[in-house]
């Protein structure tokens, strides 16, 4: 597939595509779709929710901020993509697993049970590129995990793979063994929901996506 302003191609005018964040799962997922952005600049943003914030309410509020961020720094045309990803249970979100302690906190709380995952996603134009269209979608998807013994979740925190993810855990890793129902965007839970990501492509002007 001909990347967007790929030399040669007959939409070598279109925007640059920025991706508004360094996760390595956001890169790998755009590429199922045959896109490679043309940049990535992550957004340096306070992502503390508000005071009796609702999980929907903060996760579209950060992946806008994100956006935004990153359409403030850029003077050239672009389309910015910004994605914010949270685990809740309830109304309670839980945080990204810095450290084992927390993460081993996040896997007993979901040990057993089923909770949801959150993913926003916002498209922005840079102010240089008028003709974009700002829009967003939110995807939830219900995750239950099977009862997590001591020894098991000690498995799980061996695995690494549960560092800098939001809930404790990666679907694409160790935990996928764990887990016994699910419903919804499996690629929504790892962090950009493929259908609605590529919904809201076709419909910015240009050909983004057939």
């Amino acid at each position: 597939m001909t990347m967007p302003g790929a030399p040669g191609s007959d939409n070598a005018t279109r925007p640059a595509f920025v991706l508004a964040s360094a996760s390595p799962r956001r890169l790998d997922l755009l590429a199922k779709l045959g896109l490679v952005p043309d940049r990535v600049l992550p957004a340096s943003i306070d992502e503390t929710p508000r005071r009796d914030e609702p999980p929907r309410q903060y996760v579209k509020r950060m992946a806008d901020e994100k956006a935004r961020r990153v359409a403030e720094q850029l003077s050239d045309p672009a389309l910015i993509l910004g994605a914010d990803t949270v685990v809740t249970l309830g109304r309670r979100i839980l945080p990204k697993a810095e450290d084992r302690a927390t993460a081993r906190q996040c896997l007993s709380m979901l040990s057993g049970r089923r909770h949801t995952v959150m993913t926003a996603i916002r498209l922005m134009p840079s102010a240089a590129w008028p003709e974009g269209r700002t829009c967003e979608r939110v995807t939830e998807t219900v995750v239950t995990f099977s009862r997590l013994s001591d020894y098991q979740i000690d498995a799980l925190l061996d695995a690494g793979d549960w560092e800098g993810k939001a809930g404790g855990y990666a679907l694409q890793g160790h935990a996928a063994g764990f887990i016994r129902f699910i419903s919804g965007s499996a690629s929504a839970v790892i962090g950009l929901p493929l259908f609605e990501t590529a919904q809201l492509l076709r419909g910015q002007p240009g050909n983004w996506l057939p």
